[in-house]
């Protein structure tokens, strides 16, 4: 991996980083990520173009508005530092392409989907639907994923948790994953094609469960906390990209 285009990929991540985050804050509340231009969302004074530079801006603030002093969540850079790192890794396995940076685009909007879930509990329509298309085209056309695989892709990823949700609902009598989680599973199905999912979907339950469990624990609320399945739905098919391959090879192997 060459050390330069690294960096300067990783500088541009946290620019992208930075859009993320006002992504993340403004699709919620159904707000356009475009206008107005980034403002505290305590004084609404708008951020002067020096106090919004991605992660450094954040440090010599020490993390609070200049104008009112209000603290600013230390997810901003935490964003930002991700999507760096995101895009330094998918550089180092794709390098400068068009399918590095389909791989970056369908990673960033996992990214996103990532914190909203974890705010909100829901996985927006608007990435979700319009991507599994967007998606499809990618994978067929860019990513070099077969026409059928996509497509059985798009047909497996939302049946399977469709199947599994609605037999975890009859078994416990309560919901368990919602719609959004089934059209997130599409979406992925669509970039990847049908056999990622087998990876995906283990490995976002082991992780799911781990830390399901672990919060529970932590919160002392039982089985009774609701645990967002998105953000490990997207854990695993990032880890697609780099462990995929190797998952598959031996899957086949072996069965």
């Amino acid at each position: 991996m060459n050390i330069i285009g690294a960096a300067i990929v990783g500088v541009i991540g946290t620019i992208i980083g930075s859009f993320l985050n006002v992504c993340i804050w403004r699709i919620p509340r159904e707000e356009s990520v475009i206008f107005p231009p980034s403002h505290c969302p305590a004084c609404s004074r708008p951020i002067r173009f020096f106090d919004n530079v991605p992660i450094i801006s954040w440090l010599m603030l020490r993390g609070r508005c200049r104008d009112c002093g209000v603290p600013i969540s230390p997810r901003y850079p935490l964003v930002e530092a991700l999507t760096s790192a995101l895009a330094v890794l998918l550089y180092w396995k794709y390098g400068f392409s068009l399918q590095g940076a389909c791989a970056f685009l369908f990673t960033a909007s996992l990214v996103v989907i990532t914190f909203i879930d974890i705010d909100y509990q829901i996985i927006p329509d608007v990435i979700s639907l319009p991507g599994i298309p967007l998606c499809f085209l990618a994978a067929v056309f860019v990513m070099g994923i077969p026409f059928l695989e996509s497509l059985l892709g798009i047909l497996v990823g939302g049946g399977l948790l469709y199947i599994i949700a609605v037999g975890y609902e009859w078994l416990t009598k309560r919901e368990g994953m919602g719609g959004g989680d089934i059209k997130l599973l599409a979406m992925m199905g669509a970039f990847f094609g049908w056999k990622a999912l087998f990876f995906i979907v283990l490995c976002s339950s082991l992780t799911g469960a781990v830390a399901g469990i672990a919060i529970m624990l932590l919160r002392g609320q039982g089985m009774k906390y609701a645990v967002p399945f998105g953000p490990f739905l997207a854990i695993g098919a990032v880890s697609y990209f780099f462990f995929g391959d190797l998952f598959l090879q031996y899957l086949f192997l072996t069965s």
